[in-house]
């Protein structure tokens, strides 16, 4: 499908030579200086954040809990960043929904008609029914979590049953349903052994993969494990941009700027 949300976002990398995404996860008590007292100043830092990265920056990742805390006024506020945003770069909804039915139907029409995002996170532990209604437009995209970088992972992702893990039968369940190009992967950075695996499984779904900076995943493995041969791997990096240096507008870009130098070095190796 030419406008499948793989091949838009596929575009949109190669156009900005960037496989860079940013998360929009910003908390005001951190952030907070002389410039951003309130939460109308934050956004409009966030928006400063936006204009000064987007050249190089091909997928913006907001979590939605640094805004539902707020209230309304922090929902009105992601709305507006997403709107500012404006197709410059792809969206992704970090909302991690994971229910069944109608309301699953109601998730994805918020987050993709109310919103306006591109993509969104899901929890498949309720199974296809959780998938299926966020997946029905192609041209827009959904992201699995399949295999995360917190420790209490091993809880249950690592469960073997039928001589395979279970975060195994998510690689695989994805791939079937995978019919509208539109369906990618939630891999951690931390679990390089893995990464392997779970590339040769399904060596053409499209990965989000966070874990870079703060919590420790190497930037060199991910960037070439997830971008081997034709697939497509996007590097999240948060609060080793958001809150670089001082904090400041220019310590931001500066970091984004050098990440993407970095990931794009290891892409062309």
């Amino acid at each position: 499908m030419k406008n499948s949300y793989l091949n838009r976002l596929d575009r949109m990398c190669k156009n900005k030579k960037s496989y860079l995404s940013i998360g929009l996860d910003f908390d005001l008590e951190i952030i907070r200086s002389s410039k951003v007292k309130n939460l109308d100043d934050l956004e409009s830092f966030i928006k400063d954040v936006i204009d000064c990265t987007v050249d190089y920056c091909s997928v913006y990742k907001p979590n939605f809990a640094f805004y539902e805390k707020y209230g309304p006024k922090g929902m009105s506020m992601l709305e507006s960043i997403v709107k500012h945003i404006n197709s410059r770069s792809i969206v992704i909804a970090d909302a991690k929904r994971g229910d069944i039915g109608n309301t699953s139907r109601n998730y994805a029409d918020a987050i993709f008609n109310y919103y306006n995002f591109d993509a969104v996170t899901i929890a498949p532990y309720m199974g296809s029914d959780s998938i299926i209604p966020f997946i029905e437009n192609h041209e827009k995209g959904v992201y699995i979590l399949c295999l995360t970088s917190n420790k209490s992972a091993l809880e249950f992702q690592y469960k073997f049953s039928n001589n395979k893990y279970l975060y195994e039968d998510v690689v695989n369940l994805a791939s079937d349903l995978n019919n509208n190009n539109n369906i990618g992967l939630v891999v951690g950075a931390t679990k390089t052994q893995q990464l392997e695996k779970i590339r040769d499984i399904a060596p053409n779904l499209n990965w989000l993969v966070p874990g870079i900076g703060a919590q420790g995943g190497d930037l060199e493995s991910a960037v070439k494990i997830s971008n081997f041969e034709n697939s497509l791997g996007i590097i999240n990096v948060s609060r080793s941009i958001i809150y670089a240096g001082d904090k400041s507008i220019e310590d931001i870009s500066i970091a984004a700027k050098e990440y993407n130098k970095s990931i794009n070095k290891y892409i062309n190796e």
